[in-house]
């Protein structure tokens, strides 16, 4: 049974988008085809040529490839011509803009035409640089442009994991770094731990989220952050021996001597000096003194004489 995508369907594309220039030369704009991209020349390395999931019937993408994803048949290849009006629209002429060239030298930027820059929150794309002015174009590169496109229709989301995984590519990308649990209308997303630093993210989880309900028909979503300590490794002991031994240049701590005895303490001067002293020496000068009057009583005292008896 053919599989026709329906408004709100989210589909995985091949495409090639082609730029009509004058004469219908075509000049390649964009490719999920690497082998195409080698032919075109336009091959880089560093872009990951993989097919790319849409939102069919809700203009997130031109108008003219819109119209024609509705109704395709999964795995049919279509190729058609979008004009200016149901693709990027036609040019604006105001959104051309000058700059003093010392703007972009005091962000250390050095302009040069056919680069993006983002000037005023807005990107944009350098066109020329004359006369220390830079010129600006905000205009969409593929406005006033008509393209040629070739389509293939890979697959289509079916499970509720599969519309998880498309979206977040669709919105965000890397996809392939989240994990999934989904059950009715419940999803928990593991997010990897580059969202946790990344400013894109802050920004995009917010449409992920309308967009799973809108299209997955999600009433709860989680997204869910993890922090796991990690084991500490074990420091290697050093051998026993190892630390005995003693470092070169290693000085010893000098050996303490016995403490010799301690000199006599000095008489204390002063007042207090002088009456201990007067307190040693009193004594010994009182008994002197006393000593000294005994002997000077002794000398004064009149020699005994034998008393004769009186003479009646």
């Amino acid at each position: 049974m053919d599989v026709k995508l329906a408004k709100g369907d989210l589909a995985y594309l091949d495409y090639d988008v082609f730029i009509v220039g004058a004469g219908e030369q075509k000049t390649l704009h964009e490719t999920t085809r690497a082998d195409v991209a080698k032919a075109q020349d336009k091959y880089d390395d560093k872009h990951a040529y993989v097919p790319v999931p849409v939102v069919v019937g809700h203009d997130r993408v031109p108008k003219g490839l819109d119209e024609a994803l509705l109704g395709a048949e999964v795995g049919e290849s279509k190729e058609f011509v979008v004009p200016p009006e149901k693709g990027a629209g036609e040019r604006d002429p105001r959104l051309v803009k000058l700059y003093p060239i010392r703007e972009f030298h005091r962000r250390e930027i050095d302009p040069a035409p056919g680069m993006e820059v983002t000037v005023e929150n807005r990107r944009g794309t350098v066109t020329a640089v004359t006369a220390g002015r830079v010129r600006v174009d905000f205009n969409n590169p593929l406005a006033g442009r008509t393209l040629h496109y070739s389509v293939t229709v890979g697959r289509r989301a079916e499970t509720t994991e599969e519309k998880v995984r498309g979206i977040l590519d669709m919105d965000y990308g890397l996809e392939d770094q989240f994990r999934i649990f989904a059950k009715e209308t419940e999803v928990d997303v593991f997010v990897p731990d580059v969202c946790k630093t990344d400013e894109r993210w802050f920004v995009a989880k917010f449409r992920v989220v309308a967009d799973l309900r809108e299209f997955a028909g999600l009433a709860k979503v989680r997204f869910v952050e993890e922090y796991e300590k990690k084991a500490e490794e074990k420091k290697a002991e050093p051998a026993p021996e190892a630390a005995k031994e003693e470092t070169p240049g290693e000085e010893k701590p000098a050996e303490e001597k016995p403490a010799g005895p301690k000199p006599a303490a000095k008489p204390a001067k002063g007042k207090a000096g002088r009456k201990r002293k007067a307190d040693e020496k009193g004594p010994r000068r009182r008994a002197t003194k006393a000593a000294a009057k005994d002997s000077r009583a002794e000398e004064e005292l009149p020699a005994e004489v034998d008393k004769q008896p009186e003479e009646l």
